[in-house]
């Protein structure tokens, strides 16, 4: 399972709020819904957020087995 723990971290690290994302046209604001409802969402999409936030992959989501 894929978890965005890590993207939520990252924003309070670089005192971001998700609305933030939004407003500057990084994400959509249905993507923003995916990413808090935990629904996949597309690579180019997490390149994005990768560029915009100057992070790495694992900064933004990381693999959690299913129990």
């Amino acid at each position: 399972m894929i978890s965005y723990k890590p993207f939520f971290k990252t924003l309070i690290d670089k005192d971001l709020e998700k609305k933030d994302l939004v407003v500057s046209k990084v994400i959509s604001k249905s993507t923003m819904t995916r990413i808090n409802n935990g629904d996949f969402i597309a690579l180019q999409i997490i390149d994005k957020l990768c560029e915009y936030l100057k992070c790495n992959i694992s900064d933004i989501i990381e693999y959690k087995e299913n129990n």
